[in-house]
């Protein structure tokens, strides 16, 4: 399964009523970093496919969402499990990096 888009409408059902864990990478298009991780969460994506959703949410479409969660710098992911975020992470990460993360909480 590739990432998939959230917006503000989109966030509770795709993200917070998840039966699986769902790591959300908060972005925005004018972000060199946050455009450098897409390769890497769509390998991630397609590794733990089934045990691992990943999420993107544009900060721009969507500003209710990151003003929420308190989103302050892109590129910030958040691990969600039973619509509860059990872990956060900012800035850029490699792959194995993201990987190993996620291996945490999957």
């Amino acid at each position: 399964m590739s990432t998939i888009a959230v917006t503000d409408e989109t966030f509770q059902s795709e993200v917070l009523k998840s039966d699986t864990p769902v790591l959300v990478d908060f972005w925005a298009e004018w972000c060199a970093p946050c455009k450098a991780m897409g390769p890497a969460l769509e390998a991630v994506s397609e590794e733990m496919d089934g045990r691992v959703k990943i999420a993107k949410v544009n900060i721009d479409d969507a500003p209710d969402t990151p003003m929420r969660y308190h989103i302050r710098n892109v590129p910030t992911m958040m691990i969600f499990k039973s619509g509860e975020v059990v872990s956060t992470k900012m800035g850029a990460m490699t792959k194995s990096k993201l990987a190993e993360w996620l291996a945490e909480h999957a």
